[in-house]
């Protein structure tokens, strides 16, 4: 599983960041897109990720910085002559929004349109290899957080059993890895299930959308290795922004995240009022180094902020690393 940040600016892009998008990468091919602000479709044009590959939309709520770039993005892949079915997921509002875009318009997609509800995303079968899973947070419109959980965990061989059993390697130990009944030379009748390892912890992503209470994750980060929420905002900048935008501050997020011994937390969704670093020449202390100064200050796991198009797997032990750029990927950042 790989995250890949598509925008990860609040409200308007800047000069490097544009607005909310990031792609789930599957481990058995294709991806998840979570939000899809406007320019969204740009970024994906630097990256490796194909519209042909994309699973599912799933839509945190309906502020534009989030949206806007959905229909756009719908119509480059009907451009790019898809035909398969597209699941999006969202607000009951959403489908509204998308038949009034296609219908004022004029857009036909060569492709089926599939639009439901956070219920029903939550309660339906796996999508592509996920159990989804949804939590309702607080904001100035109806938003969520989607859980994104492996739906089967591979389960290793144990070697060690069938070597002391007198079970030398060959064709019935690979059957026995697929869970098969296998009869051996002497009779003996051995089952899969008694030769296969407890399996690993599901691995499990939480992206979370606008939402000024992240203490109403707490029951969804209990069993989850990485939690992608917003910290639009310092403190001191919240306490003069004032409580209207129900935004986080980045010390919030990490309090919850810490109260939950959540190991990797990745704040995004930043105010564009907080610059890269001083030399981009916004007020002074207006940086990105504040959010995680204070984010630091309160959780002592796995801290990133994000960038657009940086890109993180989380390997099987639950660790959440960066991962180097392919050579597509270089040669668009160059």
């Amino acid at each position: 599983m790989e995250l890949e940040f598509l925008g990860t600016s609040s409200g308007t892009p800047t000069r490097t960041r544009n607005v909310a998008g990031v792609a789930l990468r599957l481990d058995g091919g294709g991806w998840l897109l979570v939000d899809c602000g406007e320019g969204t479709q740009h970024r994906i044009l630097q990256t490796t990720l194909s519209l042909h590959a994309l699973r599912a939309v799933f839509i945190t709520h309906l502020h534009g910085d989030h949206c806007y770039g959905l229909p756009g993005l719908l119509a480059s892949a009907g451009m790019a002559n898809r035909t398969e079915p597209l699941t999006v997921v969202g607000p009951p509002p959403l489908d509204a929004y998308l038949q009034g875009v296609m219908a004022t318009t004029a857009l036909h997609l060569p492709y089926e349109i599939h639009c439901i509800g956070v219920g029903e995303a939550e309660a339906g079968a796996p999508l592509s290899g996920v159990n989804v899973s949804v939590t309702a947070l607080s904001h100035r419109l109806p938003s969520y957080a989607y859980g994104f959980a492996e739906a089967a965990v591979e389960r290793r061989l144990d070697t060690a059993r069938l070597r002391a059993d007198g079970v030398p390697p060959g064709p019935a130990w690979g059957r026995l890895q697929q869970g098969d009944t296998v009869t051996l030379p002497d009779g003996r009748i051995l089952q899969g299930a008694d030769y296969l390892q407890a399996p690993r912890k599901a691995r499990k992503i939480v992206i979370a959308g606008d939402n000024d209470t992240p203490a109403l994750l707490a029951q969804e980060l209990a069993a989850a290795d990485v939690l992608v929420h917003e910290a639009t905002y310092t403190d001191a900048v919240l306490a003069k922004v004032g409580p209207g935008p129900q935004h986080s501050s980045a010390r919030m997020v990490a309090q919850c995240a810490a109260e939950a011994k959540l190991p990797n937390l990745v704040l995004t969704h930043f105010s564009p009022r907080y610059q890269d670093d001083d030399s981009d020449g916004g007020p002074p202390g207006l940086t990105l180094a504040a959010l995680r100064d204070e984010a630091q200050a309160h959780y002592g796991g796995n801290l990133l902020l994000a960038s657009d198009l940086a890109r993180y797997r989380l390997d099987r032990d639950g660790t959440l690393v960066p991962v180097a750029p392919v050579a597509a990927d270089r040669a668009h950042q160059a």
